[in-house]
């Protein structure tokens, strides 16, 4: 699994690259996670379970950065290592993180969602699968 963050306009994109659609989700919540903080610094000492389901793949994507965004703001709290199951337009997954501490992990915006600017999930050429989104901070 891959991830990384692009630069639009006055908001950040982000891109999750893998062997499998969940494989490219979870890149994906990985740089969302990276737009707020270095990943690195983020322990994964508890376990938040979510469930997402939507009509298409570029939907569910949104929706789970979205629910991601959710748990952020309503538990205080940063991830840095996810686990996503994926059957049809359904997603199950854990995300593991720790609550914020301003001082260690020196957020640097606040994500306030995902948006349908630059949304695709897809397999490339290479085989490989892509899921990218711009998120407003």
């Amino acid at each position: 699994m891959a991830w990384q963050t692009f630069a639009h306009e006055a908001d950040v994109g982000v891109r999750g690259i893998g062997a499998t659609p969940a494989e490219a989700f979870a890149g994906a919540a990985q740089a969302l996670t990276a737009v707020i903080c270095d990943p690195a610094t983020v322990a994964a000492r508890e376990s938040v379970a979510i469930a997402c389901a939507a009509p298409d793949p570029e939907l569910l994507l949104v929706d789970w950065l979205n629910a991601l965004v959710f748990e952020m703001a309503t538990r205080r709290m940063l991830f840095s290592r996810f686990e996503v199951e994926m059957a049809g337009n359904r997603l199950r997954a854990t995300a593991w993180g720790e609550a914020v501490e301003v001082v260690r992990h020196r957020p640097a915006a606040e994500v306030k969602g995902a948006s349908f600017c630059e949304l695709k999930v897809g397999q490339r050429p290479d085989g490989q699968w892509l899921a990218q989104c711009v998120v407003d901070v």
